[in-house]
Formats: C-alpha cells, structure tokens, sequence
C-alpha cells in the first residue's frame, strides 16, 4: 500500500548503517541510501520525533547452511555511520539478531513514548530492515518502509522484500513522500 500518512506518534528506526555493513558490496550504492537515511533522521530531529539507530554487534548462535562472515572484524566495524550525525537524543539499539526488537530494549522504549508507528530504513532490507518491519507489523506498530533509504547485499533479495513481503507489513515510500508526511506531523507533548 502506497504511503498514506505518518501518526503523531511516529519513530524512525535506521537498521545496521554501520561501518562494517555499508562497506558490502550492495544492489544499490550505499552512498545513496545513507544519505536519504540522514535527511530523515534530520526531519525527524527537526520535528521532535524519535530516531532509533540500531547496529549489530554479533550474531544469533545455532547452525547455519551459509558460511558467516569471519568473526575478524576491524575495532570499528559496528560503529555508526557518521553522516547519521548521531545525536545524544537518539536512542541506540545494538542487535545480536537479525531483527531490532529481539532481545533489546526496543519495544518497551517505543511504547514509553507512546509511538504508534515506526520508519524503517537501512541494509540489508532482506534481513535486518525485513526481521525487524516482521517484528514490528507482530507487536501492532504501523510500519512504513522507506525503499530508497535501504539495499541489500542482494539485489533479487532486495526486490523481493520490497514488492512481495513489504505491502503486507505496511505501507511504502520514499525520503521525499515520507519528508512530506513529517513536516505536517504535530507530535504529542
């Protein structure tokens, strides 16, 4: 379903724009979706309205068919993105999962601001941007999917999430359609 509005009460959650995650190779340049990630962030700042950055310290333990990626990772490879301009009113999530929600601080923070509903953006949009949008659909947030301001290290992947999992999760649109929607947004006190 195409963007229809934003609630009062709106987040913006930014998946794994880290260090390490945007150095992949992506379907779409990660220049592109970093930069509309930090025009939403500012909206959101501008607007007194929640932004989440969630990063990923680990992973979830258990057996796997596809090899992981080496656990020999540079000093910084979890540190944020700086063109996110993190700022000390944002709340920060680290993840050892592929969704946001799983065992962090995350839904009890958004329900103690009485958020209604949350943007998602980030990489990879089939894995961390899609867990969390899943978890976030269950726990009864309206989810709206920014699809420019996120790729996937694979571009089938990505398409997939994009035009099959996401109009069932919520609505989508782009920096500029969700840019729109947050300068009409009146946050409660």
């Amino acid at each position: 379903m195409p963007l229809t509005t934003l609630d009062p009460q709106t987040a913006l959650i930014l998946i794994d724009l880290q260090k390490g995650i945007v150095s992949y190779p992506t379907a779409h340049p990660a220049d592109d979706v970093v930069g509309n990630a930090g025009r939403l962030a500012r909206a959101f700042r501008n607007r007194g309205l929640p932004v989440i950055l969630v990063n990923v310290v680990g992973s979830a333990s258990g057996r796997v068919e596809q090899v992981r990626r080496p656990a020999e990772r540079p000093a910084d490879w979890a540190d944020l993105v700086p063109e996110l301009d993190p700022q000390p009113s944002d709340h920060r999530v680290s993840k050892k999962t592929w969704g946001a929600f799983t065992h962090t601080d995350l839904e009890s923070h958004l329900r103690s601001l009485a958020v209604t509903q949350v943007v998602l953006a980030g990489i990879a949009t089939s894995i961390g941007v899609e867990s969390t949008a899943r978890q976030a659909y269950e726990l009864g947030f309206n989810v709206t999917l920014a699809i420019d301001a996120m790729t996937d290290l694979n571009a089938d992947a990505h398409l997939n999430s994009v035009t099959r999992i996401f109009p069932r999760l919520g609505e989508t649109g782009t920096t500029r359609e969700i840019l729109e929607r947050v300068e009409s947004v009146r946050p409660h006190p």
